[in-house]
């Protein structure tokens, strides 16, 4: 695996870690960005984009778009991810919380 899929796997579980944490589990793709930053995984706004749409390909998000920015919510599936009761192989398992 490569450096750059690692990366992403990892971008993907830090947005569902951070969606799940959220009230209605909602966030933008502007506060992603810098939620992303905040934990190591500095990633561009199409980076966040694309990764958001990838996400909802797979039914762990819903996007609604509002023209300048979108807004992401975690599906069931998504929030078990983030949690740990369920995987996937092109998201980061998540590590035990302490």
């Amino acid at each position: 695996m490569s450096y750059h899929d690692t990366v992403r796997k990892h971008r993907r579980l830090a947005i569902l870690r951070h969606l799940e944490q959220c009230g209605e589990y909602t966030s933008n793709a502007s506060i992603l960005t810098d939620v992303l930053a905040g934990v190591g995984v500095h990633s561009t706004r199409a980076q966040v984009t694309t990764e958001l749409i990838w996400l909802q390909d797979n039914g762990f998000v819903r996007l609604t778009d509002h023209g300048e920015f979108v807004v992401a919510t975690a599906t069931q599936d998504g929030v078990e991810v983030a949690r740990g009761l369920s995987v996937h192989p092109d998201i980061q398992r998540p590590r035990p919380r302490v």
